[in-house]
């Protein structure tokens, strides 16, 4: 690494963490006025509400890091050509490829960090979030567990044991419910292909009811559909099933496995767990993109309107991304596309742009 490579990289991570810290203190800001009514409502301590805010760091630098590497990069690299530094070092013989070549190797550096994060750091602050959240703040007895991809559930009238929970649709599949007597004798047992939350009562469907008397032989009935009174609601689970944000990419691999071993529908998963690999990948993506910008008008003082087109098409990535992964989880497109497209179209965009730039 030669004297101008430290000086380029020097003022980019100058930047580049002015905008991390900057994004992060807005984002916990906003959080924190969002929060307060739920903390106040529940008579949070302190040190409730700071544990909460500083687990959730490490969530919200996975999300913004993107974010400030493209201004960082537009900022750096205008700042660079707006005093004449980038002409300077092309009538020394460097080109423009040459002068981006250390920003895209620390693009490519923070990838990795960022996917490491994802995979080892960020699921496990999310559920120290969760526990935060609902057990110490909102004073809910923690009945359940999610152990071997499966979820553990004591209630009062039994033991539950679900193999998938779904927030989002409310649903419940892969059921075994185990009913005891106060004495711990097992005297029913449910079996059911899922359960959905409808009308505020779980309506069991494909139910298999085994009843244990007391001297005799077990009893079967096997019922299409069924209204199951257990009183727990759907929120009561949420609190104990992992969410995908909650499991890094080889944790949710394995649980895609088995639930697909098992027969159940697997699109949601695999479109997030392909999500955890593109969406660190776009920080080569908006470097490009933002080196393109900045150079684009070396000259024309229109560093200003480069900088903003250059945030509204890096911002656009999230729309993109996030319409794409709607779109995957409802199965309209396969997952891998979902959660590449908005990387390959912008990357194609950028590596044209990228290409163009006069050296």
């Amino acid at each position: 690494m030669n004297i101008l490579d430290r000086y380029i990289l020097k003022e980019f991570i100058k930047i580049f963490t002015l905008m991390l810290v900057s994004l992060i203190g807005l984002y916990l800001i906003a959080d924190f006025f969002e929060r307060m009514r739920m903390f106040l409502s529940n008579n949070a301590t302190l040190r409730q509400m700071a544990s909460y805010f500083l687990l959730n760091i490490p969530m919200i630098l996975s999300q913004m890091i993107p974010v400030a590497f493209l201004l960082g990069t537009l900022l750096s690299f205008g700042i660079l050509s707006k005093n004449c530094e980038i002409t300077a070092m092309k009538a020394n013989g460097v080109s423009l490829y040459r002068i981006s070549l250390p920003v895209i190797i620390l693009s490519c550096v923070i990838c990795i960090a960022a996917f490491l994060l994802n995979e080892f750091i960020t699921p496990y602050t999310n559920q120290k979030v969760k526990y935060v959240k609902y057990v110490e703040v909102q004073k809910r007895e923690r009945m359940g567990s999610f152990k071997q991809n499966q979820i553990w559930y004591r209630s009062e009238k039994g033991i539950y044991n679900f193999s998938v929970f779904d927030p989002q649709t409310n649903t419940i599949k892969g059921i075994r419910i185990n009913f005891f007597d106060r004495g711990m004798n097992l005297y029913e047992r449910i079996d059911a292909k899922e359960a959905r939350w409808e009308g505020g009562r779980w309506i069991f469907r494909d139910v298999l009811v085994t009843t244990f008397p007391e001297d005799g032989i077990p009893v079967l009935e096997r019922i299409p559909s069924r209204v199951i009174d257990i009183p727990e609601s759907p929120l009561d689970f949420t609190a104990v099933q992992k969410s995908t944000e909650e499991m890094g990419f080889v944790e949710l691999n394995r649980f895609i496995k088995k639930i697909r071993s098992e027969g159940y529908d697997t699109i949601r998963y695999r479109t997030d767990m392909h999500g955890k690999i593109a969406f660190p990948l776009v920080n080569i993506i908006l470097a490009i993109l933002g080196i393109s910008f900045s150079l684009k008008s070396e000259r024309s003082g229109g560093i200003a309107q480069s900088i903003g087109t250059g945030v509204i098409i890096g911002f656009s990535y999230w729309v993109v991304f996030a319409f794409a992964i709607s779109m995957g989880h409802s199965g309209t497109i396969p997952p891998v596309i979902a959660a590449w497209a908005a990387n390959l179209i912008l990357g194609i965009a950028a590596l044209i742009m990228f290409i163009r730039i006069k050296t």
